[in-house]
């Protein structure tokens, strides 16, 4: 029998409010996705300039380590002087930001977009995500709540935030995993379709508009898996245990990174610095360590057996160090898109050393047990391992994959800091 003193459950809404609902989820899914285009675009314009023109221009090697350690110490600088200097000092630190980003003041937005094409273009192992979601969430609720004040303002960052992640993946199934794994902690009403109804609406207007602008794609082109067989179950349960143990040691040098730069008390310090460290690292893993590591996934997939099992894992420590420092020093940015690099360099080396290993599953074991500890979100892990390698087959391998490395990392910290620099649990 239900208790007396039970909480009254909110009402559930109804098909009128859901409909209202539905304009503004498809504008904030449009502008949204616009926004991450134009801002990519920009990004990689620019990045034609630093890496490829610039450096002819001055008769020095496009990815010599003179201009790797040159342009990524100059990114530092640069985006340390938008940190000192722009109003609002381009956000929070990014530490401390994941993909459920708080609504920041108009003032802080074109700081910290600025910030982040910078970041895109000179070369840090960050991606957009975290940034512009921020965005994203504090344009759409600004607009909002000044033109359509009757929308409940908690409605416009659910939104951004859904149509950011439909943008970013190209599908409105990653925002709708997202959402629905956020909503299992709270005490919601109705249907949970009902609760994904304008958010999906937003996350699908995100996506398609990006489809149509940019043609983004996540399939690798790796061979598909036909019939997985129980050597491909074992390959699957190891490689994604071992990345999952390796991203934990990237989380736990997390907070120690962090600090040893917050000794460094102003940005074009501690910026300029951890340009430096990166230059330094990609010095050592090479060219294919920088950037978001979208295009550089690509690259790796095209030609699987041109590197070494230990060129590989090389490629992979490097970037998740790169990851750290990127992540820890101040450049805005966030943590999935080189995670995802490190999980796909990971499985090559283990189809490197063990041929047995199927490579569409250690690439997608790889990622899945990568994602898995550094963001703690299942969904997000399982989904995007799954749409490297087009393969029905592959998910129910990847399901039992996920178990033992869930088990490694729940309960741990992610690689993300509360605002006194203690991890996030």
């Amino acid at each position: 029998m239900a208790s007396d003193t039970a909480p009254p459950r909110a009402s559930a809404p109804s098909a009128r409010a859901l409909s209202a609902s539905l304009l503004p989820a498809l504008v904030v899914g449009v502008v949204a996705s616009l926004l991450f285009v134009g801002v990519s675009e920009a990004a990689e314009l620019l990045q034609g300039v630093l890496w490829k023109n610039l450096p002819d221009a001055l008769g020095v090697g496009r990815y010599s380590v003179l201009w790797m350690l040159v342009m990524l110490t100059a990114t530092g600088v640069a985006v340390g002087l938008v940190v000192w200097k722009v109003p609002g000092h381009a956000g929070p630190d990014p530490a401390t930001l994941g993909l459920d980003a708080p609504v920041l003041p108009p003032t802080v937005l074109p700081g910290l977009l600025l910030a982040v094409a910078l970041m895109l273009a000179g070369g840090p192992s960050l991606g957009p995500e975290n940034p512009i979601i921020a965005v994203n969430v504090g344009l759409a609720f600004w607009l909002g709540s000044r033109f359509l004040p009757r929308v409940p303002g908690a409605l416009w960052p659910v939104l951004a935030e859904s149509a950011t992640i439909g943008a970013l993946f190209g599908t409105p199934v990653a925002a709708a995993l997202v959402i629905s794994e956020a909503l299992a902690g709270r005490r919601t009403a109705g249907p949970l379709w009902s609760n994904l109804f304008a958010p999906l609406a937003a996350a699908a207007a995100g996506a398609l508009t990006t489809s149509l602008v940019a043609h983004p794609t996540f399939d690798l082109g790796l061979p598909g898996l036909a019939r997985p067989g129980w050597a491909d179950l074992l390959s699957a349960l190891v490689v994604a245990s071992l990345a999952a143990l390796l991203g934990m040691l990237g989380v736990a040098a997390f907070p120690y990174a962090h600090a040893l730069f917050r000794r460094l008390p102003h940005p074009m310090l501690a910026l300029p610095a951890g340009g430096l460290v990166l230059g330094l690292l990609a010095a050592l893993g090479g060219r294919l360590t920088l950037f978001k590591g979208l295009s550089e996934i690509g690259t790796l997939a095209r030609d699987p057996d041109g590197w070494t099992f230990g060129q590989f894992l090389t490629m992979a420590v490097v970037k998740l160090a790169a990851l750290v420092v990127a992540a820890s020093c101040g450049f805005r940015g966030g943590r999935i898109f080189p995670s995802v690099f490190i999980g796909v360099a990971l499985g090559m080396a283990a189809h490197a050393l063990v041929p047995g290993v199927d490579l569409s599953v250690g690439v997608a074991a790889g990622v899945l047990g990568m994602l898995l500890a550094v963001t703690r979100q299942g969904w997000v892990s399982l989904f995007t391992a799954a749409v490297l390698v087009d393969s029905p087959a592959i998910l129910a391998l990847l399901c039992f994959a996920s178990l033992p490395a869930w088990l490694l990392v729940t309960g741990r910290p992610q690689m993300q800091l509360h605002d006194d620099g203690s991890p996030v649990t």
